[in-house]
């Protein structure tokens, strides 16, 4: 794993902690890279109306492009789970549409991880080419 990778996991790990997740317990952590060398974080907030709940990769995708960034470059995301824990249908859609076929870092507390492409986590993916 490269050095970037490792960063890109650890700064997932800690923003986990930070999870708002009272009714689940299912806390997750994401952090994304941009082309620049930037990181974003984000964690999972829960809600009441469980519908209203957010998850972590769509919070660092959000903080990212409300500060301008337009550029990924890959994203780690964490969960506390003996297997490895990809982003749900949701996320990988916001994944694809606001970063395309970048990799994807999935990793655990134990320290185990995985690098797939959200090409392989999202095949056949709708996006604006359909629009037209």
């Amino acid at each position: 794993m490269k050095d970037t990778d490792q960063e890109l996991l650890e700064a997932a790990r800690a923003v986990r902690e930070r999870a708002y997740a009272p009714y689940s317990n299912f806390r997750v952590g994401a952090a994304l890279r941009t082309k620049s060398g930037k990181i974003y974080t984000g964690c999972n907030v829960e809600s009441a109306s469980y519908g209203l709940t957010v998850c972590a990769e769509r919070v660092a995708i959000w903080k990212a492009v409300s500060e301008g960034e337009k550029a990924f470059e890959e994203i780690a995301v964490v969960a506390d789970t003996q297997e490895l824990t990809p982003p749900c249908g949701v996320c990988r859609q916001i994944v694809w549409e606001f970063c395309q076929d970048i990799p994807v870092i999935l990793g655990n507390l134990r320290g185990d991880h995985e690098i797939v492409r959200m090409s392989e986590l999202l095949p056949r993916a709708f996006d604006t080419k359909f629009l037209k």
